[in-house]
C-alpha cells in the first residue's frame, strides 16, 4: 500500500500548457484540494440565485435526474479551462455553446426569457466560479494571496472569460471590483422556491458521489455534512437569508480548522490527491494528473485563447453556432417545442457521457 502511494501513475502528457501554465496563479490556486471541492460546490450553489440560470436548470432537470454525471462533466470543463491543453479546451468551449443552445425558455417566476448563452448569465457563472475557488483557497487552504498574485489571478480570470460568451472587458481586476460586481447583482438575485430547492440539492455532496457499499454510508454522510457546512460558512449572511440556509456562527468557526487540516493532509501526497479527485470526478482525472505530477507537455508553451481559436478554426464563443442557436429559439419560442439535444450528444466525447 505504501509503495503504491509513492509510485507515479501512468499519465498522458498534455499537448501544451493551455492558457495558463506552471507560472500562473491559476495553477497554484486551482490545484489545491479546496478548489474542486468546497470551491466548486460553492460556485454551483450560489449560481442558482440567478433567476434565469435556475429556470434553465429546472427545465433540464439534469442536476436532479443525473447529478453524478452532471457534476462530473461540469467539473471536467472547469478543470479543462484551468489545466487543459489549448486544443482540447478550445474544442470544449466551442461545444459548450452548442450544449447551452438548448438552455432557453421563459422563466416561470419572472416571465422573462432566458438563454444560457446570454453574456450576462455567462459572466455571473464565470465570476461566481473564480471568486468561489479563490475564497475557498483563502479560507480553507494556505490563506490570502499576495497583492501581486491576486492582481495576476484576476487578469487570468479575464483570460478564461474569452472561453465564454461574455466579454473579458467586463471582468473586474481587483477584489474590490469583484465585491462591487456582487453588490450590483444582489438586487437581481432571487431566493425562489426553485433556487432554494436546487441549492439544497447541490449542497448534498453525496448525490454526486458514485454508489458505495453500505458500510461506507456513515463516512459518506459525515463528509457530505462537513462539505455542506464548509460551503455555507463561505456565504455572506444576506445570501443565506435569501436562500433560507441556516447555520450558526459556532459551526461557521468550528468547520474552518477541520477542513483546513483535511485539505492540508490531502495535499501532502500527490497520489492520494489524484486518487481522491478520481473518486470524486473520474472524467477530470486525466486533465489534472499531469499538473499534479508535473508531467511536462509535448510542447511546453502557453497559448492565448485568440491564438488557439485561429489555430484550430473556432469562432469566438459569443459568435459561435448562430444557426443552431437561431433554430433552437425558433423551436422553443416559435413552435413551443422542446429544443434539440444535438449539442449534448456531440459533447460526450469531450466532456464525458451523460449516462450514469
Amino acid at each position: 500500500m505504501a509503495i503504491s502511494l509513492l509510485r507515479k501513475p501512468q499519465i498522458t502528457p498534455h499537448e501544451d500548457y493551455g492558457f495558463f501554465g506552471p507560472d500562473s496563479v491559476t495553477w497554484k490556486v486551482w490545484s489545491y484540494p479546496t478548489s474542486l471541492t468546497v470551491g466548486f460546490q460553492r460556485a454551483v450553489v450560489v449560481e442558482e440565485l440567478d433567476p434565469a440560470l435556475v429556470a434553465s436548470v429546472d427545465e433540464t432537470h439534469a442536476i436532479f435526474d443525473r447529478p453524478r454525471t452532471r457534476y462530473d462533466r461540469t467539473l471536467r470543463y472547469f478543470a479543462l479551462v484551468a489545466f487543459g491543453d489549448s486544443r482540447t479546451t478550445s474544442k470544449a468551449a466551442d461545444i459548450l455553446v452548442k450544449v447551452h443552445s438548448k438552455g432557453i425558455g421563459t422563466d416561470p417566476v419572472t416571465g422573462i426569457k432566458y438563454d444560457a448563452n446570454d453574456p450576462h448569465s455567462q459572466l455571473w457563472i464565470h465570476l461566481t466560479a473564480w471568486h468561489s475557488i479563490l475564497y475557498a483557497y483563502e479560507k480553507y487552504g494556505p490563506g490570502r494571496l499576495s497583492a501581486t498574485e491576486e492582481a495576476q489571478y484576476w487578469e487570468e480570470c479575464a483570460v478564461a472569460a474569452e472561453l465564454q460568451t461574455c466579454s473579458p472587458d467586463d471582468v473586474p481586476r481587483t477584489r474590490e471590483g469583484i465585491q462591487d460586481y456582487f453588490e450590483h447583482m444582489r438586487p437581481q438575485l432571487l431566493g425562489s422556491d426553485l433556487a432554494r430547492n436546487a441549492m439544497n440539492h447541490l449542497l448534498d455532496a453525496s448525490v454526486m458521489l458514485p454508489p458505495l457499499p453500505k458500510v461506507f454510508a456513515p463516512a459518506n454522510w459525515i463528509a457530505a455534512r462537513f462539505l455542506r457546512a464548509g460551503t455555507i460558512a463561505t456565504m455572506p449572511r444576506w445570501m443565506r437569508e435569501m436562500s433560507g440556509l441556516k447555520q450558526s456562527r459556532f459551526v461557521d468557526s468550528a468547520i474552518v480548522p477541520v477542513l483546513k487540516i483535511a485539505f492540508l493532509l490531502a495535499n501532502v501526497n500527490r497520489r492520494v490527491k489524484l486518487d481522491i479527485l478520481t473518486f470524486l470526478s473520474p472524467m477530470t482525472r486525466d486533465v489534472v494528473a499531469p499538473i499534479i505530477f508535473e508531467v511536462p507537455p509535448t510542447h511546453p508553451e502557453v497559448v492565448t485563447p485568440a491564438a488557439a481559436r485561429e489555430l484550430y478554426g473556432y469562432d469566438k464563443p459569443a459568435d459561435a453556432h448562430r444557426d443552431l442557436r437561431d433554430r433552437q429559439a425558433a423551436k422553443v419560442f416559435g413552435e413551443g417545442a422542446k429544443p434539440s439535444e444535438e449539442g449534448i450528444i456531440e459533447s460526450e466525447p469531450i466532456l464525458g457521457s451523460i449516462s450514469a
